[in-house]
């Protein structure tokens, strides 16, 4: 029998993965790759310009038009699940302008809500 502690350490390990996965794409600048993580209509927030955008297509756009303007990459550091049941990230974050002055280099934690197995939500709270 399968007991509830095995089942959440099974989930934990799934959700683990699945954000590993999500930075690697990123860093590696696999925008497939990185909305294969994603659930189809995702909400994630435009850090660069401010609001958030939803879905696939908006979120393609909104990485492309970044990266032509700055060299952003996030390394995760830490992972929490909150008792609300979303998952904290501490991540380390550097961003460097295209010719490669770093314009900031620090910790902030990434928020995300799990839906269906894949990343509904991301919010970005400062440390």
């Amino acid at each position: 029998m399968i007991t509830p502690l095995f089942q959440r350490c099974v989930q934990i390990m799934k959700n683990q993965d699945l954000i590993s996965k999500a930075y690697a794409a990123f860093n590696a600048r696999d925008i497939d790759a990185a909305l294969t993580t994603m659930h189809p209509e995702v909400q994630w927030p435009k850090a660069f310009e401010g609001g958030y955008v939803s879905g696939h297509n908006e979120i393609r756009n909104y990485w492309t038009r970044q990266w032509a303007e700055i060299n952003p990459t996030v390394e995760p550091t830490g992972f929490t699940e909150r008792p609300d049941g979303t998952l904290e990230i501490a991540v380390h974050q550097i961003v460097k302008d295209l010719q490669g002055a770093v314009l900031f280099d620090g910790t902030v934690k990434h928020i995300y809500t799990v839906q269906e197995g894949l990343l509904r939500r991301m919010d970005i709270e400062l440390v």
